[in-house]
């Protein structure tokens, strides 16, 4: 059976001529056949926005509000655990391991951090504030409660959130340290990589060495902005790319990314610091985990 998730994704129709809401999902989701969509509806895998069935003949209209439930067959287990280290009514901190996602995506669904924590405390609640990359391990938070998400939320949207990285990275000797690297990030190819241009940057990182070892470095990084792969990119093109990195400088093959749990990035998010906006305390949380090298 395959593996489906806990919560229904959304999609509002855009705008065009299909004759059924079937149409256009097959046309939307091109790796997804006609007949696995009938066949989500055949067993009320996908709702309106009251959450009623719809069938292979529901008319298409632009706009309306479709919740499906994602379907992965044959999900590969990650073998590795996260640790709850903090719970409150309002927050919960987890520590995710290598390889782990946050939320589903492509081929995962149950194997996420979401799902595992869902099943753990039984709060289906649960949101991510902020997310981590799947392949680096480290400090999430999650909104327990509706009432006071919105202020958690605020804060990483108004940078209000300390946030220390670590990475193994080969030696920057010819740097002076602590070193401020800024740079203009802009989506790179393929689409879901990131590169560095001239221009007004857009992108700021604060980077210490922690501990030498030879020809790699520990790295302590704070990032002031928050752009997608910002650490992996600096350092890809400071001259040091983080150990096990498949995207920076250079986009790895297939082949040769095939996950190796053996191998992984060595990036942690290793501390989140900020004032609470309920209480007005300072909170601190560190990970537990430790990058090998």
């Amino acid at each position: 059976m395959p593996h489906v998730s806990m919560r229904p994704s959304t999609l509002y129709l855009p705008q065009g001529s299909w004759a059924t809401v079937l149409d256009c999902l097959c046309e939307h989701f091109p790796a997804i056949d006609r007949a696995t969509w009938q066949q989500r509806m055949a067993r009320g895998r996908v709702l309106d926005a009251a959450g009623q069935p719809l069938d292979a003949r529901q008319p298409y209209r632009a706009g309306m509000l479709v919740r499906y439930f994602r379907e992965v067959p044959g999900e590969t287990p990650i073998p590795f655990e996260e640790q709850v280290l903090w719970q409150d009514e309002h927050l919960l901190v987890a520590d995710k391991p290598h390889f782990l996602p946050v939320m589903p995506a492509g081929s995962y669904v149950e194997q996420t951090l979401l799902a595992r924590l869902i099943r753990r405390t039984g709060n289906s609640d649960l949101v991510p504030i902020h997310r981590i990359d799947r392949l680096t391990a480290g400090l999430v938070l999650f909104s327990v409660s509706p009432s006071s998400r919105a202020q958690y939320q605020a804060l990483f949207r108004e940078r209000r959130v300390e946030k220390r990285y670590e990475a193994i990275a080969p030696a920057l000797p010819q740097l002076q340290f602590p070193y401020l690297h800024r740079s203009r990030m802009v989506p790179g190819e393929p689409f879901f990589r990131m590169q560095e241009v001239s221009g007004e940057p857009n992108s700021e990182t604060l980077i210490e060495v922690l501990e030498r070892r030879g020809e790699h470095w520990r790295y302590g990084l704070s990032p002031v902005t928050g752009r997608k792969h910002q650490l992996r990119v600096h350092l890809a093109g400071l001259g040091a790319p983080i150990e096990g990195d498949d995207f920076y400088p250079e986009l790895r093959s297939p082949a040769e990314q095939q996950v190796d749990f053996e191998k992984p990035l060595k990036l942690l998010a290793r501390g989140l610091s900020f004032v609470d906006p309920l209480s007005g305390c300072l909170r601190s949380f560190e990970s537990n985990l430790e990058l090998l090298w």
